[in-house]
């Protein structure tokens, strides 16, 4: 688990801290420590890549917070390799 990550998904819960990331998302994931290929997949939406690093759940509320649909989310993890 990749915990820089985690703790970005989770504080986006703030709802604050959310109006700041669908406004700039680059400038609320600049402010956490990530390793470049992290921040590069987060500012993407990279789930394959995102998935083993993160808490399901967490990963979950991320997409939602971007707008991906429920189903949506579901249909991409379910076609990530293990």
């Amino acid at each position: 688990m990749d915990y820089w990550l985690s703790k970005l998904m989770y504080d986006l819960g703030d709802p604050a801290l959310l109006k700041q990331f669908r406004e700039s998302p680059e400038a609320v994931i600049a402010r956490y420590p990530l390793e470049p290929e992290v921040r590069r997949a987060a500012l993407e939406g990279d789930i394959p890549f995102l998935q083993p690093r993160v808490n399901a759940y967490l990963l979950r509320f991320y997409f939602a917070y971007r707008g991906m649909s429920d189903a949506d989310f579901i249909a991409t993890v379910r076609d990530c390799k293990p």
